[in-house]
């Protein structure tokens, strides 16, 4: 809820005098808890720029690229107003958590003051669950871990008894990753992938299989960034983009996903098919995605990342690829599916704050139209 001092310094220099951007922009958070015309506004405020929603991606924006699940029954889990979210995204059939949860009274049952009355008359029984949207962090963890267990151990139909026997599990979406976040306290919170971690952990400790991810969204995902470049290729008209510079505090995400794309840019030209791995080579699930090519279609050439120092990332902890620390040493806060690679987590340049990123941006673009 506060600005970072540099932060209104920094986009004045972003703005001409009739405030609007010099620059395609667009604001990339894992943050997917409300519609993107809100973080618009919120972002307008607190920056005192104006922002429009088109400029926003939230971790579950992509999510409108994917329409083979539009007309599925879906269970979404998160806070906020998460039908109006998957309505918006295209998402017609959407089932709540909750919704369930008043739906079958005997799954919820670890808090006992929270126990549900049992129904004189049961309500109109819920469609099949064909798949299952995880948008963010819920507030009451053990009801949607449990939920969500019932719902992939029963292949959709959490009112039967398990099935021991279930040869597929359904499609799981799952958007942000972040193990952590910061916020106003002194170290950074609980974010979506520690929630992730702990169903995760769940599911493999009841079936003895890994939780498989028909895709991961929000930062670090590939998808992610090839969305935000979508929008910055329809603010310049549809123009060429050479160079994208990417802002951001966390290595794990922001520095890891913008190095992804990067790798994805330079080896785009070799290797162009309609069915793209959304994050880097990882170790358990095979995240792949069929999503029509010409959603995809990139034209910039390269990608830098920059890290700043008023974040999560603390300057007096060593890079994951600093000689002083080895790989191996290196506690990962990378999701499951993530690959820790020396490369990947290793900013193209590391300033104090977004101000000075400006600055080193605007400097090499001024460099450059020199040239």
């Amino acid at each position: 809820g506060s600005v970072i001092p540099a932060a209104r310094r920094a986009f004045r220099k972003l703005v001409d005098q009739n405030n609007n951007f010099l620059f395609p922009v667009v604001f990339v958070t894992n943050a997917g808890s409300c519609q993107r015309h809100h973080k618009a506004q919120q972002l307008s405020h607190l920056l005192d720029v104006q922002i429009a929603p088109e400029q926003v991606v939230l971790s579950h924006s992509p999510l409108q690229m994917l329409k083979s699940f539009h007309d599925k029954c879906v269970l979404v889990s998160g806070q906020g107003p998460v039908t109006d979210i998957a309505n918006t995204l295209g998402f017609q059939k959407v089932v709540t958590v909750e919704t369930l949860r008043e739906h079958q009274p005997l799954l919820d049952m670890v808090d006992h003051n929270r126990r549900p009355e049992l129904l004189s008359s049961p309500l109109q029984t819920l469609p099949r669950i064909e798949a299952i949207i995880l948008f963010g962090e819920p507030i009451r963890w053990e009801t949607n871990l449990q939920l969500l267990i019932d719902v992939l151990l029963t292949n959709g139909s959490p009112g039967c008894e398990y099935d021991a026997q279930l040869s597929a599990q359904l499609p799981v979406l799952a958007c942000n990753m972040d193990l952590m976040w910061m916020a106003e306290a002194p170290s950074p919170r609980f974010g979506h992938g520690m929630f992730m971690l702990c169903l995760e952990s769940v599911y493999k400790k009841l079936t003895g299989r890994e939780l498989q991810y028909q895709a991961l969204l929000g930062k670090p995902s590939l998808l992610t960034y090839q969305y935000a470049e979508r929008l910055l290729r329809l603010q310049n008209h549809n123009h060429k983009l050479t160079t994208i510079y990417t802002v951001g505090d966390n290595l794990m995400t922001d520095i890891y996903g913008a190095n992804l794309y990067n790798r994805y840019l330079a080896q785009q030209h070799t290797a162009m098919t309609n069915t793209t791995k959304l994050v880097g080579q990882g170790t358990g699930s095979q995240v792949t995605m069929v999503v029509p090519e010409e959603e995809l279609m990139s034209a910039a050439a390269q990608c830098h990342s920059i890290l700043v120092c008023t974040g999560v990332y603390n300057p007096r902890s060593p890079l994951p690829s600093d000689q002083s620390s080895t790989v191996t040493e290196t506690v990962f806060h990378g999701h499951r599916d993530l690959v820790l690679e020396p490369d990947l987590v290793e900013p193209s340049h590391v300033v104090e704050d977004v101000e000075a990123a400006v600055d080193l941006l605007l400097q090499h673009e001024y460099v450059e139209a020199e040239v």
